[in-house]
């Protein structure tokens, strides 16, 4: 324990010491921000390139994001160092022939970011996101291919617009991620009165770069999203934390549900391949505000499934399981006017009682520390977590991790 108390002391003052000044210009934020609400994002931000007769344009970037970590297991009386790049990213977007016809692309590099693969697959995975959108109006979005499915907020939420340096245990476990498909969002943005968006999607339910052939199935995904006193500045609903100090209070309530029939991994979209096709439910509320450098976060997440038990047909012995159960994640934080900001978290996730012998719940408690000197796009963090497991058949034990990360891009 000492030792992670010396880390974080050192990682304390190389955030601190630093003195660059922060621009704060939301036109140029974190190149993958706003993925998820497309076509909403300004051509400002990246390298452009517009033909001579308009009828072309692509926006190029890039973000990465480099990490250090050191790892505390009291339970097997271990420690642990890694040092990686966590995410690299290149992203393509522009319109085509007009600019009610856009497209997006985004590809990862990084081996922690390539996805999930199928068993005794060896095929990169390095496509997020590919899709075709059209936007007759700035109500309507048609959006075609694959990319991110409107649910729990910070999922949807680039990884580069979070305050912490990665997302919570609750998000790992029960979001829906990616998938292919089409979606169709409604919006009425307003800047300083009431404000609704609905947001639908019908995909394959299977997750990013399913490769195969499968049977007739799917996945529905409804959400909608409230501002009761306008939206935030700047679509300030993809980004955590008050980097532009709202001067009127702001608020956010979002709720979405999924619906996945024949699902064939046991997170859905994510996860082990099951051993036979099943039904999964899944549910989220989130909550969020800022104003005048404060941000608070507050999400419930859900999974549930009429049967919980996969079982191979030649051997039972061995299950497989859908993951069913219940999380909360509150996140409190406020920016100084020196742009360093303060995070705290708390993470509860609770599994059903079906499965507690097989996969135990937790608790997870974290702090950080960034400082911002181009907004999200270049920034530094520090984050020091306790997770606590908490095993049906034997005492509870914990784990710590402090983490340092740059993240960079354009």
């Amino acid at each position: 324990m000492k030792r992670l108390i010396g880390l974080s002391l050192f990682f304390l003052v190389v955030l601190t010491s630093s003195r660059l000044d922060a621009q704060i210009e939301m036109d140029s934020l974190s190149n993958d921000l706003r993925l998820s609400s497309l076509p909403y994002y300004n051509y400002g931000r990246g390298l452009g390139v517009t033909s001579k007769d308009s009828l072309f344009q692509m926006n190029l970037r890039f973000r990465m994001q480099n990490r250090a970590s050191y790892h505390h297991l009291p339970e097997e009386d271990a420690d642990e160092m890694e040092a990686k790049v966590r995410r690299l990213r290149l992203r393509f977007d522009g319109y085509l022939g007009n600019p009610k016809f856009l497209y997006a692309i985004q590809l990862s590099f990084a081996t922690d970011d390539l996805g999930e693969l199928q068993e005794n697959e060896e095929r990169f995975n390095v496509i997020r996101d590919a899709v075709f959108m059209y936007r007759p109006n700035q109500h309507w979005n048609f959006i075609f291919g694959q990319t991110k499915l409107p649910g729990n907020r910070q999922r949807v939420n680039s990884s580069g617009a979070l305050q912490l340096t990665d997302r919570t245990i609750n998000n790992a476990t029960f979001n829906i991620d990616r998938d292919f498909g089409l979606q169709l969002h409604y919006i009425k943005d307003y800047e300083n009165q009431f404000s609704y968006n609905f947001k639908t999607a019908l995909s394959t339910g299977r997750g990013r770069n399913f490769p195969n052939r499968f049977e007739a199935g799917g996945a529905v995904t409804a959400k909608a999203e409230l501002f009761p006193f306008g939206v935030f500045k700047k679509d300030g609903r993809y980004f955590e934390g008050d980097l532009l100090r709202e001067e009127q209070f702001k608020m956010m309530i979002s709720g979405a549900y999924h619906y996945n029939n024949n699902a064939l991994r046991n997170r859905g979209q994510l996860g082990l391949d099951l051993f036979e096709a099943a039904t999964i439910y899944s549910s989220f509320v989130d909550v969020m505000f800022k104003y005048q450098g404060f941000a608070g976060m507050f999400a419930y997440m859900n999974r549930s499934a009429p049967e919980v038990f996969s079982l191979h047909p030649e051997n039972q012995e061995n299950p497989r399981f859908i993951v069913v159960g219940e999380g909360y994640d509150a996140q409190l934080s406020y920016v100084f006017p020196s742009n360093y900001e303060f995070i705290a978290r708390f993470s509860q996730q609770r599994m059903e009682s079906q499965i507690k012998n097989l996969r135990p719940s937790s608790n997870e408690m974290a702090i950080g520390l960034t400082r911002y000197f181009w907004e999200h796009a270049f920034k530094l963090q520090m984050e020091l977590s306790r997770r606590e497991f908490q095993p049906a058949n034997k005492n509870s034990f914990e784990e710590y991790y402090i983490r340092f990360q740059v993240e960079i891009g354009i």
